[in-house]
Order: structure tokens, then sequence, then C-alpha cells
């Protein structure tokens, strides 16, 4: 999977990154559950929250809490789990 790049760097995009491993985490129901259960939040807030960078950095937040996760998402998505940590932050 190719992971759209900022303007004006390298790095990937926070955002797409984000969105990306929403897609990554989605695809499986258990880990799709534990991510609603651990947020707090519900399918309705999750799809509204799309745009907005706290909900994504939830979600990244999620993976970088649980380490096989994280590695597992980052190979998937072709980026190095610190990439995925570095998003979140970002997105704090």
């Amino acid at each position: 999977m190719t992971i759209l790049t900022g303007r004006n760097s390298e790095k990937p995009d926070p955002q797409a990154l984000a969105l990306a491993a929403l897609g990554w985490v989605l695809a499986d129901d258990d880990r799709a559950a534990r991510l609603l259960s651990l947020t707090g939040l519900d399918a309705d807030a999750l799809r509204a929250g799309l745009g907005d960078p706290a909900v994504l950095g939830a979600v990244l937040a999620f993976l970088t809490g649980h380490e096989p996760d994280l590695v597992a998402c980052a190979q998937d998505l072709g980026v190095a789990p610190q990439v995925l940590a570095q998003a979140a932050e970002a997105l704090a």
C-alpha cells in the first residue's frame, strides 16, 4: 500500500496514514471491536470523525498501545512503526 505524502516532505501525511491505519484496524472484527471499546467511540462517532485529527490520533494511539498490532499495521502499510508513532504525536 502506498501512503500519501505531505506536500513539502517525504514523510507520510499523518491524516492519510491514520486513515490507512483505520482501514487496517477495521479489517479485523475483533480488533475493530477492541478499538471501539478502548477509545470509547462508537461507529457513528468514528464515521463522523474521519476528518478530525483527534479521532484519527486516537486510532493511531490505539495502535501504539499494542506493539503487535503496531508492527503488523506498519508492515502492511509499508512504513516503520516509528512513522505511525510520529503521526500519532502529530495528530495529538
